[in-house]
């Protein structure tokens, strides 16, 4: 290609995208105007939607190193911010929908109920269950990779428990174990169990015959061989099966509460405040939840960082 062929396909590059970026922002300045027209309080939702739209796209084209970390809190601000105006604007009931500020007011003025709630829900279930459930997975993964018979009986098996409901074994699990956390603990390695397992498997796969054949030239035995080449190659695999059970460990042990608890936890505390209508309790659970979780996976996929860092996805990440 020559240097004036270059440039004209740089040119219709650069005109195309300008177009493809000044369509949705007229569309949206017309669409804030129209609402404008019809309630001067959409006008306004609409016009700071906008607003921090523009500011979003210019930081994200920008060069800056901390756009990566920037641009989502920006986001999630904006979001706290519509949902104020919104609710406060148009005068919508707590009990439809509270205000962050409303939510932010019970986390502040419950702190010792929500402690003792983050505890019994998320330390004692979801994070035991979820330690008990990744250890026993990874285990039995290692015994169906050694194993043809449980490949073809336990995995089957296997697929068909992790289909079944959680509102129908939560219930059982909490009759079997009782009403405390141990309850909990349990539905959370049934829902943590399996995934892991079929990812951990799969990894255990993941060499290709040159690779085992090496290994057994130079008179590997089979766990030099798992330690050195088949446990590293799996691990990308083993952590995602750990990523994906963080979110269903604390929905398995909020939800085995809501059959069952003591006068704490977090299912508990979101079903008595719902059945009150203190809705913004309800919101201060959710949000406390979604922090655990939200750190749990962040422990998850730092830890994934550094025993993964040779993997082509981490060395792409940065």
């Amino acid at each position: 290609m020559s240097g004036t062929q270059a440039g004209k396909f740089l040119g219709r590059n650069l005109q195309s995208s300008s177009k493809s970026f000044l369509a949705p922002v007229a569309g949206a300045v017309a669409l804030a105007g129209a609402g404008a027209l019809l309630d001067w309080r959409l006008g306004l939702v609409l016009a700071v939607w906008l607003a921090a739209w523009g500011l979003n796209i210019v930081l994200t084209e920008s060069a800056s190193p901390g756009r990566r970390f920037v641009v989502p809190t920006l986001f999630g601000i904006t979001l706290l911010v519509l949902w104020q105006m919104s609710v406060r604007l148009f005068d919508i009931s707590q009990v439809i929908l509270p205000a962050p500020t409303d939510i932010w007011e019970a986390i502040t003025t419950s702190g010792p109920v929500l402690w003792a709630d983050f505890v019994q829900t998320v330390v004692k279930g979801a994070l035991s269950g979820y330690v008990m459930g990744a250890v026993l997975a990874i285990a039995t993964a290692i015994a169906v990779d050694r194993s043809q018979f449980l490949q073809r009986g336990l995995l089957p098996v296997g697929n068909f428990i992790a289909a079944l409901p959680i509102v129908g074994t939560a219930p059982i699990l909490v009759m079997w174990f009782g009403f405390g956390w141990q309850s909990k603990a349990a539905v959370v390695v049934v829902m943590v169990f399996f995934p892991i397992l079929v990812n951990t498997v799969a990894g255990l796969k993941e060499t290709d015959a040159m690779q085992r054949d090496l290994m057994r030239t130079y008179a590997a035995s089979y766990w030099q061989s798992f330690a050195k080449l088949r446990l590293p190659a799996a691990l990308p695999f083993i952590f995602n099966g750990l990523k994906v059970s963080t979110t269903l460990a604390l929905i398995g042990a909020i939800v085995a509460e809501f059959f069952g608890s003591p006068i704490v936890g977090m299912g508990f505390r979101i079903k008595t405040s719902f059945g009150t209508l203190e809705l913004a309790m309800v919101w201060a659970e959710i949000a406390v939840a979604a922090v655990a979780g939200s750190g749990l996976y962040g422990l998850v996929t730092l830890a994934e960082k550094r025993l993964t860092f040779w993997h082509p996805s981490q060395r792409a990440g940065r």
